[in-house]
């Protein structure tokens, strides 16, 4: 149900891509339960003035190096769910991709479950 879309500069290399995917999609299935196999992800590199993000902001130092990542998903997790699952994948990508804490920004997008679609135009959680 999640759909990942995550925001890099220029400079991350390629590799770093698929790690961060995994990084996200790892916290998704221990943090918020998701389905096993329920992995939809779009990397999307940006040069200098195509990736803005706010260096000071809320008094976190972010560098050049900072990234978005944007969660749509559906709706009804507590905030208590939601900030496990920021630690992790903040935490993961300090530890696996080298992006630093300060550097990740998250923004999770709830939507009703009758807003997806997996293929063959039916959508597959909408209530009967």
């Amino acid at each position: 149900m999640p759909l990942i879309r995550i925001d890099v500069p220029a400079t991350l290399p390629t590799e770093s891509w698929r790690q961060a995917v995994e990084v996200v999609y790892e916290a998704l299935l221990s943090e918020f339960r998701v389905p096993e196999h329920d992995r939809f992800a779009v990397v999307t590199s940006h040069e200098p003035l195509g990736l803005q993000i706010d260096r000071s902001y809320l008094g976190i130092a972010r560098s050049e190096n900072a990234v978005i990542i944007q969660i749509t998903l559906n709706a009804g997790r507590d905030v208590a769910l939601k900030r496990a699952f920021y630690a992790a994948v903040a935490g993961g990508l300090e530890d696996r991709v080298g992006i630093k804490k300060s550097d990740v920004v998250i923004s999770l997008v709830e939507v009703p479950p009758e807003n997806w679609s997996f293929g063959d135009g039916v959508a597959q959680y909408a209530p009967e």
